[in-house]
């Protein structure tokens, strides 16, 4: 790349973006307020030569650089008005990441010259070239050998989903060498690709690989951002999770990855963030959005535009009303697809995506698209239903063909197991796919992801170790995360030697992760989870790019992993437990016990009383195995028969098996109080007998034919 001569011709409108064609690369960018933009090419120095894109057509300014390969670093300058109370933020003196680059080089070096005002006058324009302090993008080779590789498109119903960090889940393990940890090629590696198989599950939903930034005030701190969910490059592979180095090897390494992970039968799901960018608010820096178009990129205040629209609590919003916005959202979300082969996407904050003006609109232009779109409406899609804007709560109210993380079901369950007074009606909806919130608009139960912890909070095991979080390392004095964590410590705060507290707690990790495995839905385990991982009660660790966040492999709680591992199987040997429809609540296809039933410890039907009653803790579900659909063929399809005992009181509660049912004999297969899961020799119960469950505890009997 040493002193090239900048050639530019006209070129295409295109893709938008640099597509290189093994003789020279096209650039196109859209901007419909700049009255010229500039490409600037870089090369090994640094030294930098600038020429102007050819041709404008409507809003893309475009051309053909034949000197500009594979591995050349670019980025734009773009003239036209600066008036930021209209929303007009055009400098050039500012280098901007293409919205379209395919890899980014390097990180910000957060000097003034990055923001466009004067930080002793923030009224005062600041003009000092940033080239030497921004990232740059990459032109990228698209060629890879994918082999036979596609999508896997495992059915709703069949899918367990491991969410994970790309970087945290390997970056401890002993097994992978040291250059590949906390990568791309970590997570691909045979080590953690055969604990992933022999745990079963089948998606890893990765936390954001889009291109992120390291924002100011947590490096100035010795922290970092973590959690990625502070996007600047939506069709970048983060350069930081590459082993091989980021000219545009990160993209190859995140390919190999996905074709790793799909040979083993693992899909890959992206936690994408579309809902704002790095570029923060009017103080935040002028990084690529803000710089080309700022008022077609983000929301801003109609009465004071220089002033952003914020639903996410990041600073600004993503302007989904306009055309070239949905554009770049659509034609990123269709690049992981056909280009990168990922699975499907779980939507952060996905209520503001769905914003026209103030409210919440599920028939917003962005759903409608995706409804439309002949490859994206065809893979997994799942919402985050909230976001911090008023009405932004709005889990059951997506379209049909979304799923969505259900808050509810983590709400309900947690405080069940808690011991809080609610009523067992919020519970048993939960175990059943969350009707209530679903079956009404024609959805199915994987309409429900069901979750206990996830990576914004507790882990399983501080959940049932601390009542307070503990995030002081965070710098905020303790002020952020969930406020509180009622009822869990089972009477010690933190970690202890107490040999009866840590056998609680080991039961309530054991009813948590039953509970999720058994329900009907979509069970999404937090990574880390299955083996004990404490992050010793920070429930917030966004910033912890430590051991804190980080995966111990050396700590693993070989009995719980085991547990864990043989539900998640349990589960897919028995379709009871992931139906494709919802319960009907009577007999069908032939079953005169129908389909679901409940009962009280007495072995008879429960009440509305026993409904309503916020004390009660403890009842007995039947999950029948007959008749629960039809196959390809028409033909019913069968499984085992269940009973699932369930006590979350404080004291021990004697059951009667129901006499009732069209069984007279059952076995114990699951026990949370013992630990075991299918023993070889398993106790038996007839009808009418008396079982009883210690305090906490939950055991599932599957019925014995006679």
């Amino acid at each position: 790349m040493k002193g090239i001569a900048l050639r530019i011709w006209p070129g295409q409108t295109t893709p938008l973006g640099a597509s290189f064609d093994g003789v020279g690369t096209n650039v196109a960018v859209f901007s419909d307020v700049a009255e010229a933009i500039e490409i600037c090419v870089f090369d090994d120095e640094a030294n930098e030569e600038r020429g102007f894109l050819a041709e404008r057509s409507g809003s893309v300014f475009h051309g053909y650089l034949p000197d500009l390969w594979a591995g050349g670093r670019y980025g734009l300058r773009v003239h036209g008005p600066w008036d930021p109370s209209h929303g007009q933020r055009c400098d050039p003196t500012k280098l901007l990441i293409d919205p379209y680059a395919r890899a980014i080089d390097n990180t910000i070096d957060w000097n003034p010259a990055v923001f466009a005002y004067d930080f002793d006058d923030h009224d005062q324009r600041n003009e000092t070239d940033s080239a030497a302090f921004v990232p740059k993008a990459v032109v990228i080779n698209p060629f890879f050998d994918w082999e036979s590789d596609r999508l896997l498109r495992t059915p709703w119903n069949e899918t367990v989903i491991y969410e994970a960090h790309t970087k945290g889940a390997t970056m401890l393990h002993p097994d992978i060498d040291e250059d590949s940890r906390g990568t791309y090629a970590g997570i691909a590696h045979p080590a953690f690709v055969d604990h992933l198989t022999k745990l079963g599950v089948t998606a890893v939903e990765l936390l954001p690989v889009h291109e992120f930034v390291h924002d100011q005030h947590l490096l100035d701190k010795g922290l970092r951002n973590y959690w990625g969910y502070h996007t600047i490059g939506y069709f970048a592979p983060h350069g930081e999770y590459s082993s091989r180095g980021r000219s545009g090897q990160q993209v190859t390494e995140f390919k190999q990855m996905v074709k790793t992970l799909h040979h083993a039968g693992i899909e890959v799901i992206l936690d994408v963030v579309y809902n704002h960018t790095a570029e923060g608010n009017q103080m935040g820096p002028m990084l690529s959005f803000r710089g080309i178009d700022n008022a077609s990129y983000y929301r801003l205040m109609p009465e004071d535009q220089q002033y952003y629209m914020d639903y996410t609590g990041t600073g600004n919003t993503l302007n989904m009303r306009h055309p070239n916005v949905l554009q770049l959202v659509m034609d990123s979300l269709r690049y992981w697809v056909t280009e990168m082969h990922v699975d499907g996407f779980r939507f952060d904050l996905a209520s503001a995506l769905a914003r026209s003006m103030h409210e919440v609109d599920r028939l917003s232009a962005f759903f409608d698209l995706v409804q439309q779109d002949p490859v994206i409406s065809t893979v997994k899609l799942i919402a985050e239903p909230w976001d911090i804007g008023d009405g932004g709560y709005q889990v059951g109210n997506f379209p049909p063909q979304w799923a969505e993380w259900n808050g509810k079901y983590r709400d309900c369950v947690r405080d069940h197991w808690a011991g809080s007074p609610h009523g067992l009606g919020e519970f048993a909806y939960r175990l059943t796919g969350s009707s209530d919130l679903y079956e009404a608009a024609g959805r199915r139960p994987h309409a429900s992801i069901n979750f206990i912890t996830a990576h914004d909070g507790f882990t399983t095991r501080d959940l049932v170790s601390y009542n307070e979080k503990h995030n002081e390392a965070n710098g905020e004095g303790n002020n952020d995360g969930e406020s509180h964590n009622r009822g869990w410590n089972c009477g010690v705060e933190g970690e202890t030697d107490d040999p009866e507290i840590n056998a609680l707690r080991s039961r309530q990790q054991r009813n948590l992760l039953t509970t999720l495995l058994i329900s009907q839905g979509v069970p999404m385990l937090l990574g880390g989870d299955e083996m004990g991982r404490t992050q010793h009660g920070n429930n917030n660790g966004y910033c912890q790019d430590n051991e804190i966040s980080w995966y111990h492999w050396d700590d693993v709680d070989s009995d719980l992993l085991a547990f864990v591992s043989g539900l998640i199987h349990f589960r897919a040997n028995h379709r009871a437990f992931r139906r494709r429809q919802f319960f009907q609540g009577r007999p069908l296809h032939g079953n005169e016990a129908g389909d679901v039933g409940w009962y009280d410890p007495n072995g008879t039907k429960m009440t509305d009383e026993d409904w309503n009653n916020a004390e009660v803790r403890a009842m007995t579900m039947f999950l029948s195995g007959s008749g629960l659909e039809k196959d390809a063929r028409g033909e019913e399809v069968h499984d085992d028969s269940f009973l699932i005992l369930v006590n979350a009181a404080a004291n021990g509660v004697e059951f009667i098996v129901p006499a009732e049912l069209p069984f007279s004999r059952w076995k114990i297969a699951i026990d949370t109080i013992a630990g075991v899961l299918e023993p070889l020799d398993p106790p038996e119960y007839e009808a009418g007998e008396a079982i009883t469950l210690d305090a906490r505890g939950a055991v599932v009997l599957q019925a014995i034919a006679d």
